[in-house]
């Protein structure tokens, strides 16, 4: 983070990042060398739970219960060290009282790691000393969160643990029969129920891993890397340096779980330099707002919730980045086009090329770079293939000399190239740097990167340990680099580096730690509200309040849906966003989706809640984010957040397609036609809302040619709308024919089926659910494997039981429900067909524009000053 220690508008943007992501405290002298030895030790001991170590020597091995323990107590510790009572404490002197909340905040969480066996032995019967170290820890958790996540979820935390007490008292709509002292004890604190569940889990398996993987990487100086690269390749184009802000913002965003970190750290460069090309303050700033919030929704990391939704989902986290690549692509392709069409509506320029650089020699230098690239890939592709098959498991000690022996000839390429150093972006005269020369002077910040996207999606290892193959290569890398780089470029002693890159190591180590105390705090805290709705039903009564308030309406559903969740996710880090949100949200869409007929994927349901409780950080008045690009920019702070939202607003579309056209989640893609065919358009669709929302596409736009615009991009997203209109999409059989259908099903697509019946709560349903089919076996097998057992009636098929979490299950069958149809597709046009009339109405609007005189550009002024 040494890039964003100061800023134009002299704004210490450093202390802006730590008040938001690792406290607000700078202690001296033995609290500085506590913390800092805490934050080392629980850092290494993230790296050791993660590595097959412990198993392989038996020693210090933890289970998931233990871990989670002592991730939460070691995170407590620290909360309560790192961040102060309120805006007006000391940050450099710690109160005896926040001494004795660390200490039993942290002897509270490790409780169960400490008297793990004896607590084993009773379950479901506290003693009094269990009693105690419960309450207490549930307190500290709510204060520890209101000090380090905010004032938001501390409360909604509150009010859902008086929510579970006083259910007797609460209204008959959402009245239940309460909850015991006993019964809260061991529900929240003394099981994987509450505190210590699946979110807490998740953060202290994989969340902890890649967090730290970012900081070691930004450390190494990966983050002025993606930054010059950035600008080596964009800023001579017009609007350049904002160009150049979105793609470096987007490869920070894909390892950086922070949006204000990601703003800070790219935006103390991008946005002066935006300005200096004519961007006015409030437009440069949000343009990074909208970019460094985006790197949220951008795979692997996507700001710690890709591991989450994985869980809560049920599905592999490699397919969960598959879902959202295309969403997170288009949209940072569309924002790239919305900063090209500012630029042409005040007619800006982009940076000056360096002293001879010729267009030519700049194409030739990235081609051969690229091609030089692509060569490697394959080559280590199939090369590491061939290894494995002719040595088995002995392949890996080949394979790591080779890696390392790749690695120091890179490091040999590198040291011909100066070091990376970012340009003062208030210089007078700033030229721009050499494209192939600055490829080549950071190529080794990738393998670390390859080795984990090689580990997740290649070997298919899990994210824990792929993200600790991965950052243990960056260790050999912060600890190597430098003395190579000294070696081969013939400095003395370069033996002596090694104590920098060591520094580097510890700090970066450091970093992770005190980033993670926020994300372990939100996560633990998102227990009791995920206790809550387990123990109580509240997930029930959520779907009957929003099915109430949108009158049945479908669209209105998800309206109000994505505006429950803005409003959650306010003044809320990611993570924390998103658990509540899919913790009471996604359900409901998924349930009156089916009772509309809609069969909604679950992972979409996620994904729409995600994007909406992430559209928080850019909303005014609480986007953090648009405050910190604001200082840099030295604009009005609520004129930023409301033109980085209406930026954004090409992101908060994207969720209500998908919901309609899974296509955009990359499921249901039957061939690469299919692929080509949906990335293609999605990116066409994209860019032209961006041209509608902007009035500008080839000149600029009349209202009506915006309106056009607009019915093209729905077009282009949901093609199947207008063709429902005419032709219904399904058929539908008799409930007879289940067997049969189910037998000719296709494997992987599911079986549509119309179910209703009686819940359990005694509610009338009628829904269409998605019945999953194996790919083997015939329509009886298929069936039963789904974990459906049916009886047949004179009526029709009626469901006698249901697998526990089985894909029936999950489906959303229940028992003694009647099976009333089978959906089959109908014989019809394919819906693609759409995209022709939707292309034939864009070209009309770009020749009507055409023909029109242009119109002299807006310049911006002292705007831009």
């Amino acid at each position: 983070m040494t890039a964003a220690t100061s800023s134009p508008s002299g704004v210490d943007l450093q202390q802006l990042v730590q008040e938001a992501d690792i406290g607000g405290r700078k202690p001296m002298g033995f609290v500085r060398t506590l913390m800092f030895a805490v934050c080392i030790g629980w850092s290494v001991l993230q790296l050791w739970y993660a590595s097959p170590l412990p198993f392989a020597l038996r020693i210090f091995v933890l289970n998931d219960t233990e871990m989670r323990a002592l991730h939460l107590a070691l995170a407590l510790f620290l909360a309560f060290l790192a961040y102060p009572f309120g805006k007006h404490s000391s940050r450099t002197k710690i109160p005896l009282l926040d001494w004795v909340f660390a200490a039993l905040g942290c002897f509270c969480a490790a409780y169960l790691f400490i008297f793990y066996r004896e607590l084993s032995t009773r379950p479901g019967q506290p003693t009094v000393v269990d009693m105690f170290v419960a309450v207490a820890g549930v307190v500290l958790l709510i204060e520890a969160t209101r000090r380090v996540v905010g004032p938001a979820m501390a409360i909604i935390a509150a009010l859902m643990l008086i929510f579970a007490f006083a259910g007797p008292y609460m209204p008959d709509a959402v009245a239940h029969k309460g909850v015991s002292l006993s019964k809260a004890v061991s529900h929240y604190w003394m099981s994987t129920e509450g505190v210590f569940g699946v979110a807490l889990g998740v953060s202290s398996s994989y969340i902890f891993l890649f967090v730290l993987f970012g900081g070691l990487l930004e450390k190494a100086g990966a983050g002025s890397y993606f930054i010059k690269v950035a600008y080596a390749l964009l800023g001579h184009l017009r609007g350049g340096p904002a160009k150049a802000a979105v793609v470096s913002s987007g490869l920070m965003g894909m390892i950086s779980g922070s949006s204000v970190a990601n703003v800070v750290t790219c935006g103390t460069f991008t946005i002066p330099l935006m300005k200096r090309v004519g961007y006015p303050a409030h437009k440069a700033g949000a343009i990074e707002t909208a970019a460094g919030v985006d790197g949220q929704i951008m795979p692997p990391v996507m700001g710690a919730a890709a591991f989450l939704m994985a869980e809560y989902v049920g599905v592999p986290y490699a397919e969960i980045c598959k879902n959202a690549a295309l969403p997170a692509a288009i949209s940072y392709i569309a924002l790239f086009y919305i900063a090209h069409l500012e630029a042409l509506k005040m007619g800006l320029h982009g940076l000056p090329r360096a002293k001879g650089s010729t267009s030519m020699g700049r194409l030739t230098g990235f081609g051969l770079t690229v091609c030089s690239v692509i060569l490697l890939s394959n080559a280590v592709f199939y090369g590491l293939g061939w290894l494995k098959g002719l040595m088995g498991s002995n392949a890996i000690w080949v394979i790591v000399p080779a890696i390392f022996t790749a690695y120091v000839a890179i490091i040999w390429q590198v040291s011909k190239e100066p070091d990376l150093t970012i340009d003062d972006p208030e210089a007078a005269m700033l030229a721009l740097p050499p494209v192939k020369e600055t490829i080549l002077a950071g190529l080794h910040y990738l393998l670390p990167v390859v080795l984990l996207i090689w580990s997740l999606l290649v070997e298919e290892l899990s994210p824990g340990l792929s993200a600790f193959y991965a950052s243990v290569s960056l260790i050999v890398i912060l600890l190597t680099q430098k003395p190579l780089l000294a070696f081969f470029r013939g400095q003395a002693n370069p033996l002596m580096r090694i104590r920098d890159g060591w520094g580097d190591l510890i700090e970066g180590l450091e970093l992770g730690a005190r980033n993670m105390i926020g994300i372990g705090i939100a996560t633990a805290c998102a227990g009791i509200i995920v206790g809550t709705v387990s123990v109580t039903g509240l997930g029930l009564v959520m779907t009957d309040l929003v099915e109430v308030v949108s009158a049945g309406s479908l669209i209105g559903m998800l309206v109000l849906v994505a505006v429950v969740c803005l409003i959650l996710g306010m003044g809320m880090p990611t993570t924390a966003s998103y658990i509540i949100v899919s913790t009471l949200m996604a359900p409901v869409i998924v349930e009156l989706g089916s009772q509309t007929g809609l069969v909604v994927p679950l992972v979409a349901a996620h994904m729409f809640v995600f994007y909406f409780g992430l559209m928080a950080d850019v909303t005014p008045p609480v986007g953090l984010a648009s405050f910190a690009a604001a200082a840099i920019a030295k604009a009005d702070p609520i004129k930023t957040g409301v033109t980085a939202f209406f930026y954004s607003i090409r992101t908060g579309i994207l969720p209500f397609m998908f919901i309609f056209n899974t296509d955009l989640l990359l499921i249901g893609i039957t061939s690469w036609w299919h692929l080509l065919l949906t990335v293609g358009t999605a990116i066409v669709a994209m860019l032209v809302f961006a041209a509608a929302t902007q009035g500008w596409f080839v000149r600029r736009s009349r209202w009506y040619e915006s309106a056009v615009l607009l019915v093209v991009t729905f077009t282009l997203l949901r093609p199947g709308f207008w063709l429902d209109m005419v032709m219904p999409k399904y058929r539908v059989e008799a409930g007879t024919q289940l067997v049969q259908l189910a037998g000719d099903g296709v494997a992987g697509k599911g079986l549509r089926v119309r179910i209703e019946g009686t819940t359990l709560e005694g509610k009338s349903v009628k829904k269409t659910v998605l019945l999953p089919l194996s790919s083997e076996g015939d329509g009886t097998q298929r069936i039963k494997k789904a974990g459906l057992t049916v009886m047949t009636t004179p009526e029709g098929p009626e469901v006698m039981a249901v697998g526990l979490k089985s894909g029936a299950d999950k489906a959303g069958f229940e028992q003694g429900f009647k099976v009333t149809g089978v959906e089959v597709p109908a014989d019809r046009p394919a819906k693609e067909w759409m995209y022709l009339p939707a292309l034939l109405l864009l070209a009309a609007v770009s020749l009507a524009q055409r023909l029109r005189r242009p119109i002299a550009p807006i310049r911006a002024g002292t705007a831009a000053t």
